[in-house]
């Protein structure tokens, strides 16, 4: 059965009458979208959190009752308080249930690449979501990259995604998700090699240090998440 938020018409919109509806524990937004009006709306916050309390959180299709009619609609963004970070307002776009809609995905990386870890070295995820078309029913939770057959020499990239049925990439397939990183680059000083703080690596010894760094995508952090539901 689908999650019914109800929201009513009729809010004064400004600066004013939006931090009376928070203060009543309402939240102003507008609901738009497939060719008809804006509508101003106001939710009761505890409803559209618990809505959204499940694993596709922002991506989460619900409907919406405006005074009496239903509004098949997802959450395409909200606004915060600059300073204590509470959620102000929220947009609702209506989706059609036939009809593909753009939304961002988590990715998640899984497996371990045996040659990878035998050489030092680490796997560093340079993509955390990715941009996808998809019918609106069937978002799915996240999109894993199995990196098991990940070499030294190789990189992950949007091409080796495994999509699920009825899912589109928007995002060129060159774009690298996941690739290995030496821990500690090293070079040869006079017939020595050091590594790149100049200390000497003895024979046998790790080269690996501890400089994993995560280098998110630039694409949007809203997609599957609380977020949009937490104070």
């Amino acid at each position: 059965m689908d999650t019914i938020v109800k929201a009513e018409t009729g809010r004064e919109q400004g600066t004013g009458p939006c931090r009376r509806l928070r203060n009543e524990g309402k939240l102003p937004g507008v609901v738009y979208g497939l060719g008809k009006d804006p509508i101003p709306v106001s939710v009761v916050y505890t409803e559209l959190r618990e809505a959204l309390q499940v694993p596709t959180g922002m991506n989460t299709v619900f409907t919406l009752d405006v005074d009496g009619s239903h509004e098949m609609v997802v959450v395409r963004d909200v606004q915060r308080d600059p300073i204590k970070r509470v959620v102000t307002h929220a947009d609702f776009l209506r989706v059609d249930p036939d009809v593909p809609i753009s939304v961002s995905v988590p990715l998640v990386v899984t497996g371990t690449s045996v040659e990878v870890a035998e050489a030092g070295a680490l796997v560093e995820q340079k993509m955390h979501s990715i941009r996808v078309s998809v019918l609106p029913r069937s978002i799915p939770i996240a999109i894993e990259a199995d990196i098991s057959s990940l070499t030294m020499d190789s990189r992950f990239a949007v091409a080796d995604l495994n999509l699920p049925d009825g899912v589109t990439s928007l995002v060129p397939d060159r774009i690298t998700v996941a690739a290995p990183v030496g821990t500690r680059a090293s070079k040869m000083v006079g017939g020595v090699e050091v590594d790149e703080f100049g200390d000497e690596i003895e024979d046998g010894g790790d080269a690996s240090g501890d400089d994993e760094s995560g280098a998110e995508d630039a694409v949007a952090e809203d997609a599957g998440s609380d977020d949009a539901a937490a104070e």
